[in-house]
């Protein structure tokens, strides 16, 4: 299975998981007035999300990510969720989403569950839908922002990543969303990152 670049999607059905039973903790960002929710370990060496509502350079350490291109969110979200489930992987935050422009809009190829490090599990397929993969060290320009992942709210992200990309003269090999909270917590308080992944 071919493996895209890798992006993140919003946490909405990880209720399942019992996600959202744990203990959540405010964590502050660098934010305006907004505070990232945390209910999930993130990766080892992955950053806090934020600052809220504007762009910035963000560095991510090798990761190890479950992969799968099968159908839309919630197929792909189960897909994901039983595969981890059969190899006793916990579940971390965020949730990636591979984005592309299709008809003047970005969509979902892809989604990945991360792994808590890549010691965990074991690269390779697992079965035909799933692909486990490392993915190497990156940047990527972010734009962080609290409520729901709505088009308007991405396409908003867009504009002021590509604004930056312009300004910096930079180039984009791909885009991603990271989900960082389930339904236990409001949209408004959802964190969300849209992310331009920089060419080396």
């Amino acid at each position: 299975m071919k493996v895209p670049v890798i992006s993140l999607v919003s946490l909405s059905l990880l209720v399942a998981s019992g996600h959202a039973q744990q203990k959540r903790e405010i964590i502050p960002a660098e934010a305006k007035t907004e505070s990232y929710v945390n209910e999930a370990k993130l990766p080892e060496g992955w950053p806090v999300p934020g600052p809220y509502n504007e762009v910035t350079k963000k560095e991510y350490p090798v990761y190890r990510v479950a992969v799968t291109e099968n159908g839309g969110r919630t197929r792909a979200f189960w897909t994901l969720f039983s595969h981890i489930q059969s190899k006793s992987i916990s579940m971390t935050a965020p949730v990636e989403m591979t984005m592309e422009e299709k008809e003047g809009a970005m969509k979902m190829t892809a989604m990945g569950f991360l792994y808590q490090s890549t010691s965990v599990g074991a690269l390779g397929a697992d079965g035909e839908k799933v692909e486990v993969t490392d993915v190497p060290a990156l940047t990527a320009l972010s734009y962080a922002w609290q409520g729901e992942n709505s088009k308007k709210a991405v396409a908003e992200a867009r504009v002021a990543l590509d604004a930056e990309l312009a300004r910096q003269k930079l180039e984009a090999e791909g885009y991603r969303i990271l989900g960082y909270n389930g339904p236990s917590v409001p949209k408004s308080k959802r964190t969300h990152e849209l992310q331009a992944i920089l060419k080396e």
